[in-house]
């Protein structure tokens, strides 16, 4: 009877779990997901199906091959590097024969591609040459980039592990590339940070650093130097008024103010940070790649003192099996959302199938305080994000010539998105009580249309137990303030009012019984971004066999 029926709530929270047995994920972490893929925890509660992505511009970044370099200079500005080809020769009229295999430096305002200008006095001409901003060599790699403003022009420094630095200035929109008159030792930089008014350049296991208040004055007697590590670098960031220098193998500090007092001093020996591409800081820690899986380098309470939790130790399933697909790796912060992104990047994968993963940060510090979830269909080589003006821009490239912002529209680039829940088998209080299911409530936040298809799985859907049918499909569609479920008695159509505020909550019938039920939710279509609040299961349990 009605009156024997048990409510069972289901809060979506705690994200994706890998880490834990089918029964004790179940028992212990209800509202989490076994797949969340194309959704993300929310700051402010449920999962959120992700927006999409749009072209900025129409038109391709000139040259072949993945797209280098990206920097989001404001919302409507964007730099990117690109390999010179014989057709991109053809097409800039600033590039000659001579560019082809080297790098050229375009700006973009979402209209065309323009390649910069390199501007440079060479003393041995009487006159200034104006010339494309491309580099010296060729096959240069991936150009990482950092900020720094040390004469009232915003610029941007580009490494890229084969030729020398480049320096971008905002004012102009011109190139200027550094040369061995500047220091041999600086060409084939791979990484570069601005610390304490101060460029530091790394290169295989050396450090250079400049004369303060300077990018390219590498004069011992105005303070510039060098220091050896010990092991190759991977990667740089500056933390908490110290330079984090990362190594295959090992995590060392820099810490002082000029060549007088810089001291290296180490963290941990025993491991490092296998790709410099995957190191960002997210809501007062650094998060990178490490040999076990992604890590959180945090601060503690103690002075000098820093902890390096494995974050992604919930996710310890999905984090080698995404770590397993490819060698590639860039990664994206979404400051409004307190996230972290990563993405694996194969070329020879198509785009909807490209694989990434989601951390947003719920506390301030520690790798308890992230919630994951996966991505599917973004396929980045390179990734770049800027908050400026109260205004977020997040973008991404691969080897299509495209730039696209991120975190946008209902689609991927015009493709479906195709975003999925699945709880864990749910005992709900005995996992050896059958229960029987009668009716569904789901609470969500849809910000327009709405249609999702839903299952309830019940005993883990085992293939090989013939006897246990499984419940088919049924679909909650919401358009303007109307819900339709397909399939209930009180389906009434072509009545639909527009104009009123959304629903909310959203019932439907359901069938079946089992001793545990797992819930399932997809939605693969253009529809925009909804939240997923709450489901309730209304159920019976039944007598004990």
């Amino acid at each position: 009877m009605a009156t024997q029926w048990q409510t069972f709530p289901i809060e979506f929270r705690g994200g994706l779990i890998s880490n834990l047995s089918p029964l004790q994920h179940g028992t212990n972490a209800v509202g989490s997901a076994t797949i969340l893929q194309n959704f993300e925890p929310n700051k402010e509660g449920g999962y959120s199906k992700i927006k999409g992505y749009e072209k900025f511009s129409e038109t391709t970044v000139p040259g072949s091959g993945p797209i280098l370099g990206l920097k989001v200079i404001s919302s409507g500005r964007v730099i990117v590097a690109r390999k010179v080809d014989a057709a991109a020769i053809a097409a800039v009229g600033e590039l000659v024969s001579g560019d082809e295999n080297k790098t050229a430096y375009y700006y973009g305002t979402g209209t065309t591609w323009t390649c910069m200008r390199d501007k440079y006095d060479d003393t041995s001409f009487p006159l200034t040459t104006d010339a494309a901003a491309v580099t010296a060599g060729t096959n240069g790699g991936k150009a990482r980039h950092v900020e720094y403003n040390l004469d009232g022009d915003d610029k941007v420094v580009f490494v890229d592990g084969t030729n020398f630095p480049g320096i971008y200035n905002t004012s102009g929109n011109t190139m200027t590339f550094l040369t061995a008159a500047d220091s041999a030792d600086v060409s084939g930089a791979e990484h570069v940070a601005i610390f304490k008014n101060t460029a530091f350049y790394s290169k295989g296991n050396n450090i250079f650093f400049t004369a303060p208040f300077t990018v390219d004055d590498f004069d011992v007697a105005n303070g510039a130097g060098s220091i050896n590590v010990g092991s190759d670098v991977t990667g740089l960031a500056v933390f908490r008024d110290q330079l984090i220098v990362f190594t295959t193998g090992s995590i060392k500090r820099l810490t002082g103010s000029t060549s007088a007092d810089f001291q290296m001093s180490p963290i941990t020996d025993r491991i490092g940070c296998i790709n410099g591409d995957t190191i960002q800081e997210v809501g007062g820690d650094i998060i990178y790649l490490a040999p076990d899986g992604l890590r959180l380098l945090s601060a503690t309470d103690r002075i000098g003192d820093f902890a390096l939790d494995v974050a992604s130790d919930k996710i310890q399933k999905d984090a080698v099996d995404f770590l397993n697909t490819a060698s590639i790796f860039s990664s994206v912060i979404l400051r409004e959302k307190a996230q972290y992104r990563i993405f694996a990047y194969v070329a020879s994968e198509l785009t909807y199938v490209a694989k990434g993963l989601i951390a947003t940060k719920f506390i301030a510090q520690g790798a308890s305080g992230l919630s994951w979830a996966t991505t599917k269909g973004i396929k980045a080589y390179v990734a770049d994000s800027r908050y400026a003006n109260d205004q977020e821009t997040v973008a991404f490239a691969n080897e299509d010539g495209y730039i696209y912002i991120l975190n946008t529209g209902n689609t991927f680039d015009t493709d479906i998105i195709e975003a999925i829940y699945e709880s864990p088998y749910m005992p709900i209080a005995d996992p050896q009580m059958r229960k029987t299911f009668y009716k569904m409530t789901l609470y969500a936040e849809p910000t327009g249309s709405m249609s999702l298809d839903v299952n309830l799985k019940y005993d883990f859907a085992s293939p090989s137990n013939t006897k246990k049918v499984q419940p088919s499909t049924f679909s909650i569609v919401s358009s303007g303030n109307t819900t339709f479920v397909y399939g209930a008695s009180n389906a009434i159509f072509n009545t639909a009012t527009y104009g009123g505020e959304l629903d909310e909550d959203f019932s439907a019938n359901v069938i079946g019984s089992g001793k545990t039920v797992a819930l399932r939710i997809e939605d693969s279509s253009t529809n925009p971004t909804f939240t997923l609040d709450t489901a309730i299961l209304e159920f019976r349990q039944n007598d004990r066999q």
